[in-house]
Formats: C-alpha cells, structure tokens, sequence
C-alpha cells in the first residue's frame, strides 16, 4: 500500500481545533435560520422546501469540513456535530423558557372548524397542504376538523369535531363491557 494513501486517509488536513469550530459555526447559523424561515421547513415539507434542505446540506458541506478530505477530520466534523446537538438537546431540556424562545409556540389554525386564514398565510400553509396533512391523519376532509395546531416542531396536529371510528368502537365495547358485567352482577345474585 501507499503511504500517501493512508496520509491521507488519517491525517487532517487542517487544525482538529478548526474542525471542531466550523461545524460548530454552521450548526448554530442552521439553527438560526432554520427557526427564521419558519416551522414549516421542519416537518411540513413540499418539493421545493425538500429541494432548499437537500442543496443547503450540499452548500454547506464545504463550510464544516474546508479543504479536508480525511476520514479523521470527517469523523471529527461529524462527532462535534453530533456532540453539539446532545448538549444543546439536553440544555434546553433544562431550560423551557429559552426553549420556547428557540423553537416558538404552537400556531392554531383551524380553531372551533374555522380556518384561521391569517394563521396559515403566516405560516405559508395553503389549504390543500392543510387538507392533505389532515387525511393523513385520517380527517377525509377539513369538514371533519375542530381544531388545528403547528406544533413548534413543524408537524400539524388535528382535533376532530366527532368521535373518530376507533373512539366510536371502542365506547360501543365498553358499553357492551359493561352490559355484560351488569348480567353478570345480576346472575351472580341469585
């Protein structure tokens, strides 16, 4: 084998000290800018929201590992950004108001079956994004909804104005449940 191959390979081409600043630099300004352009482009992602995520990843790959193509400086890049995340993660854990501020507060959306117009146009949710999330989560239309939130996350959660089928079944069960407990009761005084 080559030596040159392995020097490579291990051997880092720039300071650890600098691989360990730059993901770090690149991880709050994506932290940063990701809570500024909205919860949107967390959770609720169409084509061209997926098209930004994947070329940001691309242009900022360079930012974090510079001219260094060695595993070694790749695996440090990789574990300083790894490292960071957890201390962050549990930091504001730890810290719930500063963890609001960071993330933001739940949006309504829909709120008593009305769509909040204002809200969705804040958030640049359109109504067919609202339609869509809610059928994937089993609302066959907007009709059906009582209530919507963004969660700070980037995901919509929906509240309906009915019983769902399952909630349905499952009340007819513990009606018949206790039914037959009552015959039961009933026998067993005899």
């Amino acid at each position: 084998m080559d030596a040159k191959l392995w020097t490579d390979i291990v051997q880092p081409e720039i300071s650890i000290l600098e691989k360990i600043i730059r993901p770090i630099l690149v991880y709050l300004f994506l932290i940063i800018g990701l809570r500024l352009a909205g919860k949107r482009e967390l959770a609720q992602l169409n084509a061209f929201d997926l098209v930004v995520l994947l070329t940001l990843s691309n242009t900022v790959q360079n930012a974090i590992i510079g001219s260094d193509n060695s595993v070694v400086g790749g695996l440090v890049g990789a574990t300083t950004l790894l490292v960071v995340n957890y201390v962050v993660v549990r930091f504001f854990y730890m810290h719930e108001r500063l963890d609001r501020v960071i993330e933001g507060d739940a949006d309504v959306l829909i709120d008593d079956g009305r769509i909040k117009e204002d809200r969705c146009k804040k958030e640049l949710i359109t109504r067919a994004e609202l339609e869509a999330a809610a059928r994937r989560q089993g609302f066959p239309s907007l009709a059906e909804v009582e209530r919507a939130v963004l969660e700070p996350g980037g995901t919509i959660s929906f509240i309906g104005k009915r019983p769902t089928p399952e909630t349905m079944r499952h009340e007819a069960l513990m009606a018949k449940l206790d039914e037959v407990l009552r015959e039961l009761a009933e026998l067993k005084k005899r």
